[in-house]
């Protein structure tokens, strides 16, 4: 394959300076997922006549969980033997490292947290809205992989392959860039897979009831990432040295439970009957003739 076959990327990390400290497009398109998620709840929050106080608490709980998790993912699931040896370095967070899993993890926790101390109604309730906009923060974080160089895929000849700078440190200090072979931009994989589970999620919330499944939204939202993650892996290049000669790497081991969760969580939604709360926060359960059509039945206490 000739080197005009693929593309090579040359975009840099950094969006500037401030303060002698360098600012990445990683950090910015971290923030905005945060941001528009934000402006969704609120939307869906608004729709269904919840107090305001609680999508400002909710962030709160999800932008620490987040972060701490996914930092702790890092450090437990692919680097311990490193951060074992050197524990101070692990609130080192700007300096990247960071897991989804380990992320996700910790929005279990806060969602746990926050549906007793501040909703009082069920987990599915909270996870069935927060996920659209995970995903949407999920497809924004992805392209602020590709924008770092990092996290791609094994050499490919498909045309698509990118070139990407390996020794980007080296590369600010004058340094000539080093390309890497042609690769597949799992970055761009994932970010679409994920896009993709948001569009879905997004038009299931508004266009039909399947939201008062509990359980359900939030079940596709893990079938929909961490199914994609897993198949995406097969060509992704491992991030630590230890995966090597593994049959499955550790990203692929840790989207399994996931994803047997997220069946799990669809048939459930399924077999429970639809629930509707009222102003008062009272749940009310309704069986209903159709899903995607008008409620036909009387309540249920």
């Amino acid at each position: 394959m000739g080197i005009l076959d693929a593309v090579t990327w040359t975009f840099s990390p950094q969006l500037f300076n401030l303060f002698g400290k360098e600012v990445r497009w990683y950090g910015l398109l971290f923030a905005l997922g945060f941001y528009f998620g934000l402006l969704i709840t609120t939307k869906m929050f608004k729709s269904e006549k919840v107090p305001d106080k609680w999508v400002d608490k909710l962030f709160i709980y999800i932008i620490v969980a987040a972060a701490l998790g996914a930092r702790l993912g890092h450090v437990f699931f692919y680097a311990w033997d490193y951060y074992s040896q050197h524990p101070w370095e692990i609130i080192k967070i700007w300096e990247g490292g960071l897991a989804s899993h380990g992320g996700a993890i910790g929005i279990i926790l806060a969602v746990w947290l926050y549906s007793k101390r501040v909703t009082k109604r069920s987990l599915n309730w909270t996870f069935d809205r927060i996920v659209i906009s995970v995903a949407l923060a999920g497809m924004l974080i992805r392209l602020g992989n590709l924008a770092n160089h990092e996290i791609y895929g094994h050499p490919t000849d498909l045309p698509w392959g990118f070139r990407f700078i390996t020794n980007w440190y080296q590369v600010r200090h004058g340094a000539d860039p080093i390309f890497s072979a042609p690769s597949h931009p799992t970055q761009i994989y994932e970010a679409l897979c994920y896009l993709l589970s948001f569009v879905v999620l997004y038009t299931i919330y508004w266009k039909t009831k399947l939201k008062h499944r509990e359980g359900f939204l939030f079940g596709v939202f893990l079938i929909g990432i961490f199914l994609s993650r897993f198949l995406i892996e097969f060509v992704k290049e491992n991030q630590e040295a230890f995966e090597e000669g593994m049959l499955l790497n550790m990203g692929q081991l840790l989207s399994i439970p996931f994803v047997l969760a997220g069946f799990l969580l669809i048939i459930r939604a399924f077999r429970r009957e639809p629930v509707y709360y009222d102003t008062d926060e009272k749940p009310k359960k309704v069986k209903t003739e159709t899903l995607l059509g008008n409620v036909k039945s009387t309540s249920v206490k």
